[in-house]
């Protein structure tokens, strides 16, 4: 499988709160927000940047600044929503699109009901985010999608993944990284991820 592990203290330290049972509506939203403002600072550590001069108070002092690169996030509806506040306080300049995908519950293949995308797609680096990364089928459609409409640089970031997960987006898209915070056991017959950490839709919003 090729995907990048974030192990840093921090993301492992809030996943293991994030999956707790205890863990209310409120304090999944807080803690889903930081893991993703925490995984984003890992996935843009390859950002271009530019020289520059600034005059602090004492001097003139040459410095680096992001290059103008743009970017774009992508969550896929409804529980990617709970990541977007977390990457937009790193990078307040990024353009949200919007990804309506569901499984559907006796196939497990991916039906899409909404798609709401900047118009600048060719000119964007884009992120899809999810917390789940399961069958990968959402993941994969979405990245289809963009890919269509002309996306040439994509990455993936998901909290918890399945290996079936990622190996479905190695297979259909070996040109998309994918970053995240634990490689869980198996799927079970539901197409939950075991352990995981539930469905993080209802987790997020209060919902059965």
């Amino acid at each position: 499988m090729q995907v990048k592990v974030i192990d840093h203290p921090l993301v492992q330290h809030k996943l293991s709160l994030i999956r707790d049972v205890k863990t209310g509506p409120k304090e999944f939203r807080e803690l889903l927000e930081e893991i993703a403002m925490l995984m984003a600072y890992e996935l843009t550590r390859d950002m271009p940047l530019t020289d520059t001069t600034v005059e602090t108070p004492v001097a003139m002092c040459k410095c680096k600044m992001l290059s103008g690169k743009k970017l774009g996030v992508v969550p896929i509806l409804r529980a990617g929503l709970g990541m977007v506040g977390g990457f937009l306080k790193l990078i307040p300049a990024a353009k949200v699109g919007h990804m309506g995908v569901y499984r559907d519950p006796n196939t497990l293949k991916p039906v899409e009901y909404y798609c709401k995308l900047p118009t600048d797609i060719t000119e964007r680096d884009f992120i899809v985010i999810d917390p789940m990364l399961a069958t990968g089928g959402s993941s994969a459609a979405t990245i289809e999608v963009l890919k269509q409409k002309g996306a040439k640089h994509i990455k993936l970031m998901c909290l918890v993944a399945a290996p079936e997960g990622v190996q479905l987006i190695n297979e259909q898209h070996p040109d998309v990284e994918v970053y995240v915070a634990s490689v869980d056991e198996r799927l079970n017959d539901h197409g939950y991820i075991i352990p995981g950490l539930g469905d993080a839709g209802d987790r997020i919003f209060g919902t059965k």
